[in-house]
């Protein structure tokens, strides 16, 4: 069953993010990078922080990790998470 990610709303993490202990999973959103445990918890960032990181740069996929799936719109995937980004 895949997770979403909290940050950006891809749908296809492999881990959730957070145990249920409160632990990060330490998987890498190929989406937008956040990395559970690490990007917050070492590098100090807020879900909300990175979220606003990765729009102001553009939502580009991580492409140091994975090529993006064909189709893939990061608009779309924030906006089943409920969260509406208006483009000029």
């Amino acid at each position: 069953m895949p997770f979403t990610c909290p940050v950006c709303g891809f749908p296809e993490l492999d881990e959730q993010p957070r145990t249920e202990a409160g632990a990060g999973s330490y998987e890498i959103c190929p989406s937008c990078g956040f990395q559970f445990g690490v990007t917050d918890e070492d590098r100090g960032f807020s879900y909300e922080a990175w979220h606003a990181k990765w729009v102001q740069e553009g939502m580009q996929w991580d492409k140091g990790r994975t090529v993006a799936p064909i189709g893939w719109n990061p608009l779309e995937q924030l906006r089943r998470i409920g969260v509406k980004i208006d483009k000029a």
